[in-house]
């Protein structure tokens, strides 16, 4: 993909609602040469294809729109190989043995038993941007969202608060290096701390796997442990004394990915869902003010920022076989763009789509979350994340607004973490 390209893919990518409502008016699905592939906009028929794993693969759901260059794939050579796929990544048997202890790790109690250490980071954090002297105007992206969700992934996780800083990092220099334009210098750097993120997980899960804790990491190590039959590859020696064999080099790669994979999905999502919510609250004054006044509407807010603009715009899935949907006659191997964003402004769906309205009622169930074999897992503590933020902040801050003097909010150009660039607010 040339410059040329790549500044058309970042302009559709910053606001992609005008595509979608010319592709949910057109007959059929509609191909976008941009992102090869058919995007799928109306509401049904997002669902229809969510409901039909079988037919539609998530094989290729997430796939980057940038090739690093030699330099950096050298750098990522130094890390360990993934073979197979993970949870995203995964269809039928091998996705739902994957899945469940990461469901197993965020079950409702769990959830509940973390939502403490939730609220006493983010009155942590809330704490140091407002504190006296540093000023009334702040990056919230940058001061807030950006490090709430780290932590609190950090934490179900069991890492060290220490290694968390790394971790959120690393997860946005894998993006950056898979769907940004990066020039060389800016790809190596990402490229090493993609190396930096592996090798602080690797640690963790040759630990977890020699000694188990009461936390997801150990939840998600200890279960799935590959069956891999490559002698040559391993390190311990499984007659020795009884004790459990070490890890080979391909199950700690393979364990390395999940791991990652839950991480980017953890995180990466819950900062861009704070932030565009807070942008479109802020950008809607007598809302924001409702919101202030009658706190018990947070919930409902919540999930109309989702349906209205949500943080994962849409998973790619290919064809398993010919299907016709919407009309539209797909061969084996159709990419085709599931488009969550979308389904949110589907007309036929909801009234006034594309008005943002907390006092939307009923809110009918979007699948900003997902819906089926994939509905996202961590849904709940996403939520959980977003509502305690929004009590803290209309509590503490019922002043808030756009700062009247900060630079104009640009969306990041990415339909995977949809959210400002930056967002700087005043109160």
């Amino acid at each position: 993909m040339d410059r040329q390209q790549h500044a058309r893919l970042d302009e559709l990518l910053r606001d992609p609602y005008p595509l979608y409502a010319r592709a949910r008016r057109a007959e059929g699905l509609t191909y976008v040469p941009e992102l090869r592939a058919w995007l799928v906009a109306r509401d049904a028929d997002v669902r229809e294809v969510l409901r039909r794993p079988d037919v539609f693969s998530s094989a290729n759901a997430v796939r980057g729109d940038v090739v690093p260059s030699q330099a950096a794939l050298a750098v990522l050579g130094e890390g360990i190989a993934v073979r197979r796929p993970v949870v995203i990544t995964a269809d039928g048997p091998a996705h739902q043995r994957l899945r469940e202890p990461i469901v197993r790790g965020l079950t409702p109690a769990r959830v509940a038993a973390v939502l403490p250490y939730v609220a006493e980071r983010a009155e942590a954090l809330a704490d140091a941007f407002a504190a006296p002297g540093s000023g009334r105007t702040v990056d919230v992206m940058e001061a807030y969202a950006l490090r709430l969700p780290g932590q609190v992934i950090g934490h179900v996780l069991g890492f060290d608060p220490a290694d968390v800083p790394l971790m959120v990092r690393g997860g946005h220099s894998t993006e950056q290096l898979l769907f940004r334009p990066l020039p060389e210098e800016g790809q190596l750097a990402a490229a090493h701390d993609v190396i930096a993120l592996q090798r602080l997980l690797d640690g963790y899960v040759r630990d977890r796997h020699a000694a188990p804790r009461p936390d997801l990491c150990s939840e998600i190590v200890t279960s799935l442990v590959p069956d891999d039959g490559d002698p040559e590859d391993g390190e311990g020696d499984p007659e020795d004394g009884g004790a459990e064999p070490e890890l080979t080099l391909g199950q700690r790669g393979e364990l390395i990915a999940h791991l990652q994979n839950f991480l980017l999905a953890g995180h990466l999502t819950t900062t861009a869902l704070i932030g565009t919510t807070l942008l479109h609250l802020l950008r809607h004054p007598a809302q924001w003010k409702l919101l202030c006044e009658e706190p018990e509407r947070i919930p409902a807010a919540i999930e109309e920022a989702a349906r209205y603009d949500t943080a994962l715009q849409g998973f790619r899935r290919v064809t398993t076989r010919a299907v016709t949907l919407a009309g539209t006659e797909l061969p084996p191997g159709a990419e085709v763009l599931v488009g969550f964003g979308a389904a949110g402004r589907d007309e036929g769906r909801y009234e006034r789509p594309d008005v943002f309205d907390i006092m939307r009622v009923p809110v009918a169930r979007h699948v900003a979350f997902g819906l089926g074999a994939h509905a996202c897992p961590g849904a709940q503590l996403a939520r959980e994340q977003l509502r305690l933020t929004l009590e803290l902040f209309t509590r503490r801050f019922p002043g808030l607004r756009l700062a009247r003097d900060g630079p104009p909010v640009r969306m990041r150009p990415t339909l995977i973490h949809r959210a400002p660039e930056a967002l700087y607010v005043e109160w």
